[in-house]
């Protein structure tokens, strides 16, 4: 992946306005122990003084709080501890699930980043892996979502309010 973890955790943290307190809430929710500071050093630039890379546990448990923090918990969760491969396919696929983002909006938010995907287009990010539809999401459409979803929020908010 291209793309950083660390980029992928500080754009979501940007797009929604979550303050630190709120992500560590997140991680609570998951039970997963991670403290203010470990969490400030994963929101750095790689330039920066304290940088800690972001490992693909922290983000997937900060993107499956962020599903119950959004969501509530989960009534078919398992306690199940098998690991998942996080994809690029699977981190969209849990932003859309925690936002509750509908096919509409999810095309609004590519647009916004002037991305133009077909609805077979933007349905084959979300199919199963081995499904002969299946699109890997690469880490420019990837990047290109979560500038929308900046977008998206930040207009969204101005007319919430």
């Amino acid at each position: 992946m291209l793309i950083s973890t660390n980029e992928i955790l500080y754009r979501i943290k940007k797009s929604l306005n979550l303050s630190i307190e709120e992500m560590l809430k997140t991680y609570q929710l998951e039970n997963y122990t991670i403290s203010e500071k470990h969490l400030t050093s994963l929101l750095k630039r790689r330039q920066d003084k304290g940088y800690i890379l972001c490992s693909y546990e922290e983000l997937g448990v900060f993107l499956d709080g962020l599903v119950t923090l959004k969501r509530g918990p989960s009534p078919k969760k398992s306690d199940d501890d098998t690991v998942v491969e996080l994809t690029n396919n699977l981190i969209l696929k849990k932003l859309r699930i925690a936002l509750e983002l509908k096919e509409a909006e999810t095309e609004i938010i590519f647009g916004l980043a002037e991305v133009k995907l077909s609805k077979q287009q933007l349905a084959s990010l979300f199919r199963k892996e081995g499904h002969k539809n299946f699109k890997p999401c690469s880490d420019e459409l990837l990047m290109a979502f979560l500038e929308g979803l900046d977008e998206f929020y930040y207009i969204g908010g101005d007319m919430v309010e």
